[in-house]
């Protein structure tokens, strides 16, 4: 280890904070006791004991710890449960030999910091007799690097903190290499495929190095709430010089786009080779590469989506959106921001340091949005303490609640809020399924039913802990706007390069006629919220009779889109209407969707038997793609490939076949991703 004075006044010595570095000076093979001239003994003698090998018996520990899919050469265990090795001996050792087996860490091992574990065998002085003897040191085996091993947590051992003790979860949330991330929007849930890889080669290592590059002391690392919190803010490279670099603009050329990635792997040891933050990121990156970090170190963890996700940047834990005197948006003034969807962790782990019934699935996020004790990090908050309204706890609760304020701006600058929602924000929560890729919505495990006396307490008790709510008496009001968009393919989304056909629903639940003059605007917009590109503006006036409704139908073509597309696919339209005092206001997201890859494997479905995948692809758009990437992986079964394509014309069919060996048994996973430079969405297949 580089040795260092910066420690001076607050430490006697350095602290071990590398996993990776073993200073042999630290491990003599003769080790003298304290207070004694001692000089190692000669070559042993015929009757001494002597250590002739070391056997990990790997064949055996592996199934039994749960480690058996790891690429590694050594032995990967996880802690709290009984392990076996085998010593050999150049005799049968006696009931007075007194030998040790020693497990160590980092540089400068210590017992009191639990880097130093003995276990010793046999008496420690000598007995019997007239005659004594004292012992003038202890003789060491020489290291053998091949007995090295992984300590990980363990969520089959009940003592451990990150128990978990479903075992069809256990499965899940540490076991499964891949996962499935859900993007979109509330009305139109999509996916993508997401390979972990915390399995294959290298990956537990780069792990290790995450936290060797945070600084983070050794001793410190057997705490699961440390350990996540650091891991939280190490994934992006914000204030750390951490993992991930974190771009939600139009221009990638000085890295990859976020939407090009199949998984983490490639990140994770590009990072550990590097030593320098990867190119670039976005939420979904940022919980995937973390979710391998989570699964890869023994903790229970999932990837959460939460759409109409609240940003509030203002600190007063409510989102505020601020509209013109004519219903328009108010952008200039507009701080707080709604993202289409956002995407954290959650992992599994006990609270010791929080009253009871806060342990279980906690909230950690390392998309860099806020800083947390000066660094860009969130949690872990327990989801059990943001339903009941518990801010007060650590860590980060509070950063979870929102609710929405929609407010009118006059010529002065005063605010009028007009309509408070409080069920936009959160609507829906999900994460991938136990066993299977469907969406498994976990809403109420943050909120109680909207409206019900639970969900009442909880927002009066974060109230008394700070958080902001609008009690303004916003009049009752008898108009209604609602959009909905023509689904034009089965599965309730809009294709790319199809007209969007919106239906604008007025409803008038009053016992006179309305006369409401509105205004349809659109944009293209950042999943994140933030504006693109503005479509034409459409304005309208339209009567409404007294308790009746009428339908408004706008089409927008595809060429009014197209041409603006970028790095998201995402059109948003929002009416804002006036009738006499009363304003009007809906919102609707479109989210386009692209065409899939077709992803084909053939040949023997047998470990270390060579297979083949073939990746086509066909451009039914009416323009060319260009500087195209093409993607595969799949854990266990192939790493990460890509083949590039300059231009593929419209109408024109691509096709990649390359060859793979399974490593792991069972059923496996194959993830094809294409990203192009004129239309950052990625094209997929698994």
């Amino acid at each position: 280890m580089t040795s260092s004075i910066n420690y001076r006044g607050r430490y006697i010595e350095p602290v071990p904070t590398s996993n990776l570095v073993n200073d042999g000076e630290d491990f003599p093979e003769f080790e003298a006791f304290e207070e004694e001239e001692a000089t190692p003994r000669a070559p042993s003698s015929a009757g001494s004991l002597k250590v002739q090998q070391v056997e990990m018996s790997q064949s055996i520990n592996k199934p039994n710890h749960h480690t058996s899919s790891y690429d590694l050469k050594n032995l990967v265990i996880r802690r709290g449960e009984e392990f076996l090795m085998q010593v050999s001996f150049n005799r049968i050792p006696e009931p007075s030999d007194d030998f040790q087996i020693e497990f160590l860490i980092g540089a400068n091992p210590s017992l009191i910091k639990a880097s130093l574990v003995m276990v010793v065998f046999g008496p420690r002085a000598g007995e019997g007799g007239r005659w004594q003897g004292r012992r003038r040191g202890m003789q060491r085996s020489k290291r053998d690097a091949t007995t090295d091993l992984y300590l990980l947590f363990n969520a089959w051992c009940p003592e451990d903190e990150v128990f978990l003790p479903n075992d069809a979860e256990r499965q899940e949330y540490v076991l499964s290499d891949y996962g499935t991330i859900y993007q979109g929007s509330a009305g139109a849930v999509g996916r993508r495929d997401w390979v972990y890889g915390q399995f294959e080669r290298g990956v537990l290592d780069a792990c290790i190095f995450v936290l060797d590059a945070s600084r983070m002391p050794i001793y410190n690392r057997g705490d699961c709430i440390k350990l996540v919190r650091k891991g939280s803010a190490m994934i992006n490279s914000q204030d750390d010089n951490g993992v991930c670099v974190g771009n939600w603009s139009d221009d990638f050329s000085l890295g990859r786009s976020p939407t090009s990635w199949t998984g983490s792997v490639r990140i994770l040891l590009q990072y550990a080779n590097t030593g320098t933050p990867v190119t670039f990121a976005q939420c979904w990156v940022f919980a995937g590469v973390f979710n391998t970090f989570l699964r890869a170190l023994g903790i229970p963890s999932r990837v959460i989506t939460n759409f109409n996700s609240a940003h509030d940047n203002t600190g007063n834990l409510k989102t505020d959106l601020i509209f013109k005197q004519d219903g328009s948006p108010d952008e200039r003034n507009t701080r707080d921001s709604i993202w289409n969807y956002h995407c954290w962790n959650e992992a599994f782990m006990s609270r010791p340091d929080l009253p009871p019934g806060l342990g279980g699935w906690q909230v950690v996020d390392a998309t860099p949005q806020e800083t947390s004790d000066g660094h860009y990090r969130c949690g872990p908050a327990p989801v059990a303490a943001i339903k009941k309204g518990l801010i007060c706890h650590p860590f980060d609760v509070a950063f979870c609640f929102a609710e929405v304020s929609l407010l009118k701006r006059d010529k002065y600058g005063s605010l009028t809020p007009y309509r408070v929602e409080k069920t936009y924000v959160g609507r829906n929560i999900c994460t991938k399924s136990v066993g299977s890729n469907r969406p498994n919505f976990i809403t109420h495990t943050y909120k109680f039913p909207e409206g019900s006396a639970e969900d009442e307490k909880t927002m009066t008790r974060a109230e008394e802990y700070g958080c902001v709510r609008d009690h303004s008496d916003v009049p009752e009001i008898p108009l209604v706007v609602t959009i909905t968009a023509d689904q034009v393919q089965p599965g309730g989304q809009v294709y790319l390069g199809q007209n969007v056909v919106l239906q604008l629903l007025i409803q008038n639940q009053g016992d006179a006629p309305r006369v409401i003059k509105a205004q349809l605007s659109g944009a293209i917009v950042f999943y994140t919220g933030v504006t693109a590109h503005r479509l034409k503006d459409r304005s309208f006036s339209v009567t409404v009779p007294a308790n009746s409704s009428v339908t408004e139908v706008v089409t927008v073509a595809a060429e009014e889109y197209t041409p603006f597309l970028g790095v998201q696919l995402s059109l948003y339209f929002m009416v804002t209407g006036q009738s006499d005092s009363q304003s009007v206001t809906a919102m609707k997201l479109v989210d386009l969707k692209t065409p899939e890859l077709t992803l084909m494997v053939s040949g023997t479905p047998q470990v270390s038997q060579e297979m083949f995948a073939s990746v086509s692809f066909t451009n039914s758009f009416s323009f060319a793609l260009t500087k195209v990437q093409l993607s595969m992986e799949g854990p266990g079964l192939m790493s990460s490939r890509s083949r590039y394509y300059s231009s593929i014309e419209p109408g024109a069919v691509i096709t990649w076949t390359d060859s793979f060996s399974p490593r792991l048994k069972g059923v496996r996973v194959l993830v094809a991703v294409m990203d192009c430079s004129n239309l950052h969405q990625s094209m997929k297949a698994s």
